[in-house]
């Protein structure tokens, strides 16, 4: 069974339309099956014309907050491409081997 963890590993901050407000977030989906680790990269972008509740100013941010503010769908989909990276790991796919012409 494969644990899945995300974390933030870039944010990106405009002065407009508050001090040090979050406008773009890099972040990692790791995904952890017995000895087999797998990781892809995300980048999220905000925009304060779609911003829902009140604004958190930056020094009271935690990483659980700046998580909960990814789509729910692009942590599931990249959930998805580490599981399919663990499987390949896990059981590798087979290849045809390239064999000499028997004349």
């Amino acid at each position: 069974m494969t644990t899945f963890t995300t974390r933030i590993t870039e944010m990106y901050t405009l002065q407009q339309p508050d001090p040090n407000y979050v406008v773009n977030v890099s972040w990692e989906v790791t995904g952890v099956d017995g000895t087999y680790t797998a990781s892809i990269g995300g980048n999220t972008r905000f925009n304060s014309a779609d911003q829902v509740g009140a604004f958190i100013p930056y020094a009271d941010l935690t990483e659980a907050i700046v998580i909960g503010w990814l789509p729910a769908q692009d942590i599931s989909n990249s959930q998805a491409c580490v599981q399919g990276q663990i499987d390949s790991l896990i059981t590798p796919p087979v290849s045809p081997a390239n064999t000499a012409l028997p004349w």
